[in-house]
């Protein structure tokens, strides 16, 4: 598809974000129930239910413009996913608590890819006038904001980093 202008920019970043959410949301649910730290895995749950939400809006603003949510498949996220999953489920570890600390990585790794894309649509929507999505979008990077601050203070003061130490 020739992308030619903004439009058709932000419909290409709609649905590549909502094909990373997809992927996200499988892998987190996988590092959730990884996770031995009761914060980890409470946070993960809350991670996922953020994300299905999230598609959900992203599905509803898709149709808005008439345009399929799977249309693209991210290749950025799928690395990542792909990371996650060597780095956090398949690698060995001598204990629970460095695993979740890799989980805690490996997850905002996932996270900081759709603050970018979030920050991006929002972007997008506000100069197209598209005001309702770009407060809709606008709340979902702010959650998703929310949550990366949720595992950083986990880690950093949950305790799972000094057990990992």
């Amino acid at each position: 598809m020739t992308l030619k202008n903004l439009h058709d920019v932000y419909h290409d970043q709609l649905q590549d974000l909502y094909s990373a959410c997809k992927q996200s949301l499988d892998a987190t649910t996988e590092l959730g129930r990884a996770a031995t730290d009761k914060k980890v895995s409470e946070a993960l749950i809350a991670g996922t239910n953020g994300i299905s939400a999230g598609m959900d809006q992203l599905k509803s603003i898709c149709a808005e413009h008439d345009i399929d949510p799977e249309g693209e498949h991210c290749k950025g996220m799928a690395g990542l996913v792909t990371e996650a999953r060597a780095h956090a489920l398949k690698a060995d570890f001598d204990n629970d608590a460095t695993r979740d600390a890799v989980i805690i990585t490996q997850y905002q790794r996932m996270v900081h890819y759709a603050l970018a894309g979030y920050g991006s649509v929002v972007a997008f929507a506000n100069r197209l006038n598209l005001d309702e999505e770009g407060a809709i979008l606008q709340k979902l990077l702010d959650e998703t904001y929310d949550g990366d601050r949720r595992m950083t203070d986990i880690g950093m003061n949950g305790g799972v980093n000094e057990a990992a130490a």
